[in-house]
């Protein structure tokens, strides 16, 4: 085997060279990351699609687990991609306890401690040099927009908070996204407010740097946008209007305005969908439904009941048209600063098909997520406040509606085919993430199910 650490950088191994250094420690270490989605079974197949030296010890990997392994430019096989940024060093550093995956004891890396580079200060700094100043590296592609200046020096931070990708933020200024999870194609993140930018739309922050890759195949790899050092998510705030037993419907109503300016504009820069798909949508929901079953035996009593929300699509006001859509709104994904709510990250949900996240679909969606999310926060309490949920998923459905010119609540059946479509997710989501969480969205089925909505 080549000796990985000497490569100069740019260099790359492909997927038919396995990095023997590194496979038992990644497959002791990726199950436990939180972004990790194969926690339901052993890492198995593991290969280095391509390994690129960014710099002297930080090594960029694409490593793929279970199944067979894509040729350069071929469609994926079964099982994950994943991107992986590792430090390299001689002896072990006290204050990188927590990035330290282990020393390898083989291969050309034989005896070197290995490290998640996202929490090394150095390294961090250096991939931030390297948006910067647009180059390449290997297979790697650094790309910026012409117009943005972004300063150097600025001290890395990397966020704890649980995500499905990893955010490294640079001196309270930018924000990068380091996506964990890659599939085939122009990551949503970026193209969605690169396209929103386009059309003057101030409630997503616009990307200013990025990077991607060509091997094994064309993809995105992580994005950098403005970072508001002022903002609280609005997961944090309803949870702390919860605390103080105080109202929260005027915020409600206005981040209801706030997502249906964003779907205006989404309907703008993107081609409109079609109706007349009803068929595939109700087949797609209730295959998700059969699926998350299998996986959650709780699930299977109220089968039957969420099927008929499904089933009513068929006779319903088909809505509005169908048109590109963020695909995973909650309280999140949303931030307020000031009186301004923006919305964020535009990856959709990672379990599904790039293909899917990127297709147009019926806005009410997204309107649904956001109501699950009133849901959730409110069962954080004890006792439950269902009356405050509900006045939030009202004041959020009124101010989307004095917004959007047409009213969620008037499309009852299609908005709770939705809802039950997202509670199944959930569903499927906490029983393999969250296990204590499950009873929130078990709850919400059993309304769907037994009482229609």
């Amino acid at each position: 085997m080549s000796k990985a650490v000497s490569h100069r950088p740019g260099s790359t191994t492909g997927s038919g060279r396995p990095l023997a250094s590194l496979a038992g420690l990644l497959r002791d270490w990726l199950p436990r990351q939180r972004w990790f989605a194969g926690k339901d079974r052993p890492v198995t197949d593991l290969s280095v699609l391509s390994l690129t030296e960014l710099f002297p010890g930080c090594l960029h990997l694409l490593v793929h687990t279970g199944g067979g392994v894509p040729a350069p430019g071929g469609t994926p096989p079964a099982g994950d991609c994943y991107q992986l940024l590792l430090s390299v060093r001689k002896q072990l550093a006290p204050r990188l306890d927590r990035a330290f995956i282990g020393r390898a004891e083989e291969g050309s890396l034989a005896g070197l401690a290995v490290y998640d580079a996202l929490y090394d200060p150095r390294a961090a700094q250096l991939l931030l040099e390297r948006l910067r100043r647009p180059g390449t590296a290997g297979p790697l592609r650094f790309e910026s927009d012409a117009a943005a200046r972004v300063p150097g020096g600025l001290a890395p931070r990397l966020l704890d908070a649980e995500q499905s990708n990893s955010s490294l933020v640079y001196g309270d200024a930018y924000i990068l996204k380091v996506f964990r999870r890659i599939q085939p194609g122009v990551n949503p993140d970026l193209e969605v407010p690169g396209a929103l930018a386009a059309q003057g739309c101030a409630r997503v922050p616009a990307p200013v740097a990025w990077f991607r890759t060509e091997e094994p195949w064309p993809a995105t790899l992580g994005v950098l946008q403005p970072f508001l050092p002022d903002a609280a998510d609005g997961w944090t705030l309803a949870l702390r209007a919860l605390v103080a037993g105080d109202d929260f419907t005027t915020e409600a109503h206005e981040l209801g305005r706030a997502v249906a300016e964003v779907h205006l504009a989404l309907a703008t820069a993107f081609p409109p969908g079609v109706h007349g798909e009803t068929s595939r949508t109700v087949a797609a929901m209730t295959a998700r439904l059969d699926a998350a079953a299998r996986c959650v035996p709780a699930l299977a009593p109220f089968v039957p009941g969420l099927r008929t929300a499904f089933a009513a699509l068929a006779t319903c006001d088909a809505g509005p048209p169908a048109q590109r859509i963020h695909g995973d709104v909650h309280l999140g994904q949303v931030l307020r600063a000031g009186e301004d709510w923006f919305v964020i990250d535009f990856e959709g949900e990672p379990s599904r098909p790039l293909s899917e996240r990127c297709s147009a679909q019926s806005p009410v969606r997204d309107i649904a997520g956001m109501l699950r999310s009133f849901d959730y926060a409110a069962r954080q309490r004890r006792p439950w406040r269902p009356d405050w949920a509900r006045l939030c998923r009202e004041a959020f459905c009124a101010g989307y509606a004095a917004r959007a010119g047409w009213d969620p609540r008037t499309k009852h059946a299609l908005l709770r085919a939705h809802e039950t479509d997202r509670a199944v997710y959930e569903v499927l989501y906490e029983a393999r993430h969250r296990p204590d969480w499950l009873p929130v969205p078990m709850a919400a089925i059993e309304r769907l199910a037994v009482r229609g909505g």
